[in-house]
């Protein structure tokens, strides 16, 4: 026997927040008649791109207090949302319904098959067997609360489709106008920015050494407290690696306040300092008297990097050791440990677009992702203003907020 569905849920966004509380919802209460509202002809459209077309589903942190430290903006809100649903149980839900996960070295978590469409596949297959509606190609243009506690969708060129609950995943957006709906509601939008990209220098000194990367560095933002440490990949433009994407998430609103021109410092050799790195120059400098300077193997880049450093230290690359001043060996130490770099522009990383911004998070039961001004009305995802460091923490906030949504509706 058919169970009757009484309840109407409108979740508007087809994104991985949008999807996650869809299908739990309606698995979790067969009453709700679950809709989901797509603007665009695609689905889980960042699920498809994300970890250049594997899916980086979560990160392997399992301590809910560890997994917090990792967004910029939301951690407060997460850490306690972490308990009832935290990557551990990302991964139990997906293997349950036969996706396997697999950890990386730096802890990043992919389906075993390499492919993103396992987990669009696995989402898809459980809003048909839950029943969830899929509309594309149906932006909704306003959400307008009734007086008998029910909403009104407005979709362009339809009429107006009364539900029971609203869901809110529209994920970010690199424009205001976007969430001025929301504000309509009554709720406040933090102004969007873009919070994951690399930098760009104003001088293209290592233009031509695009591709090399230098596994511990240690970047840091002049005049701030903003530094990060790890990889750092150089690109055609600048620099990239998960030292700078970090990097450029914690400082986001900062840097776009500097209209992203400022100044930063990389240690090539962290944890060395200058001390440390003068002294071992001194005594390549003995060890290597008759050598030339030109070819290295004491430190962990290419030899290409390291002509660069001895040009931009305004070193003849033909010198012997013995030929090395004090005040170039000075010049030198500066380049490798504390070197000043003018940054002017950015580029988003890849096509995994991540905003800072979105519905202030006191205006949201942490508990329920309810609305505090709007009962039944919820939010999910990277419309609210959380955002995470690369490495499948954005995910893991839409998957977590999608469960405690999923929960109440369900309940309700």
């Amino acid at each position: 026997m058919k169970t009757q569905k009484n309840r109407q849920i409108a979740v508007i966004g087809a994104g991985a927040a949008g999807f996650f509380t869809a299908v739990n919802a309606a698995r979790l209460n067969p009453r709700l008649n679950v809709t989901i509202y797509e603007k665009s002809r695609k689905v889980l459209s960042k699920v498809r791109i994300s970890g250049g077309g594997r899916c980086n589903v979560t990160h392997h942190c399992l301590d809910p207090e560890q997994l917090a430290l990792a967004y910029p903006r939301g951690g407060k809100m997460l850490r306690w949302s972490f308990e009832q649903f935290q990557a551990k149980d990302t991964v139990q839900w997906f293997e349950e319904r036969g996706v396997e996960l697999k950890t990386e070295e730096d802890g990043r978590m992919f389906p075993v098959t390499d492919d993103s469409r396992t987990i669009i596949n696995c989402l898809l297959n459980e809003a048909q067997k839950y029943g969830v509606t899929v509309r594309t190609q149906t932006p909704v243009e306003k959400v307008e609360p009734l007086s008998n506690g029910r909403f009104n969708i407005f979709i362009s060129g339809d009429k107006p489709h009364q539900t029971d609950a609203v869901v809110v995943a529209t994920g970010g957006s690199s424009r205001i106008k976007s969430y001025q709906w929301l504000e309509e509601l009554g709720h406040t939008v933090y102004p969007p920015v873009p919070s994951l990209f690399t930098f760009n220098f104003r001088n293209k000194i290592f233009s031509d050494l695009a591709g090399i990367s230098v596994e511990n560095a240690r970047v840091q933002i002049k005049g701030t407290s903003f530094s990060e440490t790890g990889p750092v990949l150089i690109t055609h433009w600048g620099l990239s690696g998960p030292a700078i994407l970090k990097l450029s998430s914690w400082a986001a609103r900062e840097l776009y306040k500097k209209e992203y021109r400022y100044d930063i410092e990389v240690n090539w050799l962290h944890p060395a300092n200058e001390e440390d790195l003068r002294i071992l120059l001194l005594l390549l400098r003995n060890e290597n008297a008759k050598k030339q300077v030109n070819k290295q193997s004491r430190f962990d880049f290419p030899n290409r990097l390291w002509l660069r450093f001895l040009e931009l230290a305004e070193i003849n690359p033909q010198k012997r050791w013995a030929e090395i001043s004090n005040a170039e060996i000075h010049h030198l130490t500066r380049e490798l440990v504390a070197g000043s770099y003018n940054i002017q522009g950015k580029t988003t990383y890849k096509e995994e677009f991540v905003t800072c911004g979105g519905i202030k998070l006191d205006e949201i039961n942490p508990d329920t992702l309810e609305s505090k001004k709007i009962p039944k009305l919820y939010f999910a995802g990277e419309v609210l203003d959380i955002d995470g460091i690369t490495g499948g923490f954005n995910f893991q906030a839409a998957w977590t907020n999608g469960w405690l949504a999923a929960q109440a509706i369900a309940a309700n």
